[in-house]
Parts: structure tokens; C-alpha cells; sequence
């Protein structure tokens, strides 16, 4: 379960760079780029953060499962 809503996170994480990193591309006036720059950059360390917590959730998965397995 804290795997999916993991997962869910990460999704949102990843369309949101993916719209700010468009919204620059698009945007022309200075101030707002470097309103979206500061925003892309939270939204980055957000997603690099989930994608950390996604790849130890799936370690401790894959350690778990090992475990069972050797007991039998």
C-alpha cells in the first residue's frame, strides 16, 4: 500500500517538473523565469528525494522476499 502511494507521489512529482520545465521554455519575461527556475529546482530535489525513498522501499521489498525465501 505505501508503495502505490509512493508511486503516486512520484507521478505528481515527475509532471510537475515536466510543466514547469515547459512554463520556462515558454515563459519570455525574466522575473517569471526566475520564478519558475526557484520553483523547478524545489520540484527536482522534491522528485530526486521520492525517487531515493521509491528505490529503498523497493530494496527492502526485494531484501524481504530473499529472506523468505532462505528460510523454506
Amino acid at each position: 500500500m505505501l508503495l502505490r502511494l509512493l508511486a503516486k507521489d512520484l507521478y505528481k512529482s515527475q509532471k510537475k517538473v515536466e510543466s514547469l520545465n515547459q512554463q520556462l521554455l515558454e515563459t519570455m519575461n525574466n522575473k517569471e523565469q526566475e520564478k519558475i527556475k526557484e520553483e523547478l529546482r524545489q520540484a527536482n530535489a522534491e522528485l530526486c528525494q521520492l525517487q531515493k525513498v521509491m528505490e529503498g522501499r523497493k530494496e527492502q521489498s526485494r531484501a524481504s522476499l530473499h529472506k523468505r525465501k532462505s528460510l523454506y
